[in-house]
């Protein structure tokens, strides 16, 4: 039977290193390909600088379908592989109800990112202008999303641990990186339509700043390497006049969990 605890922790490492070595190399290719070609004005292009979807729509279309399904894949398995393992106390486990709550979010905001990458690659900006306008939207809104959610229980967790500086440099690099994403996500979404050339050059700018945020869960998961540090955390509800609170208790328990 299948058991995390029997898992080396490099397996979990592999998901988003090869997600992101994926992503930058095929990335690479499709720039290197405009560049070589004598950067050559696309059909759907609008500017003199080719978007990433110009290029996608191309001859290079089975490429840039295959590199967004994996990479969305490779994310959402991510922040899967980190719930469970958070779950099986091979990383720092949740102390507070809330954390689990944000924690649920971020994987839900990867999984409409994914879905909305996949979608996006499929109905090309030559064929499907708009449709590919719109989830390339909720693609960013969705990563965007699962980064603040991710951040924020990072940082809560941390709270808990106040030892583990790994913790706090997971959730700070995490927010750094976030940060300037969606700073130049917000900028992109204004050049898009007012400066195209500026646009294009942000875009291809966040599509490359999406790998360093992939490779942070390489860090994440490899804390997974001491098997059996964390307690299991168990959560109770108490209930009194003035409402509701929760208590939120450690038990250790010894030997083999997982």
């Amino acid at each position: 039977m299948f058991h995390l605890r029997d898992v080396h922790h490099r397996f979990f490492v592999t998901v988003p290193a090869f997600a992101a070595f994926f992503w930058f190399s095929s990335l690479l290719a499709m720039l290197l390909t405009w560049l070589i070609s004598g950067r050559p004005k696309y059909v759907s292009q609008e500017g003199s600088v080719a978007y990433i979807s110009d290029v996608g729509a191309s001859f290079l279309k089975p490429l840039f379908v295959v590199v967004c399904c994996i990479t969305g894949v490779g994310f959402l398995l991510s922040l899967v592989l980190e719930r469970l393992l958070r779950h099986r106390g091979r990383l720092a486990p949740e102390m507070r109800m809330r954390e689990r709550v944000f924690g649920i979010l971020s994987v839900v905001g990867a999984f409409i990112a994914t879905l909305s990458l996949t979608l996006l690659s499929g109905f090309d900006t030559l064929h499907y202008p708009t449709l590919h306008r719109i989830f390339l939207l909720v693609f960013m809104v969705g990563v965007s999303l699962s980064a603040i959610f991710t951040v924020v229980e990072y940082r809560w967790i941390a709270q808990d641990y106040r030892d583990m500086r790994k913790l706090r440099r997971a959730y700070i690099a995490k927010a750094i990186i976030a940060s300037i994403l969606i700073v130049l996500g917000i900028a992109f979404g204004i050049t898009l339509f007012y400066a195209p050339n500026v646009g294009g050059v942000i875009e291809w700018i966040i599509a490359f700043g999406f790998t360093p945020y992939l490779l942070t869960f390489c860090y994440d998961l490899r804390m997974a390497k001491g098997t059996q540090q964390f307690p299991t955390v168990v959560k109770e509800a108490a209930t009194n006049e003035g409402g509701q609170n929760d208590q939120s208790r450690v038990a250790e328990k010894g030997g083999n969990h997982a």
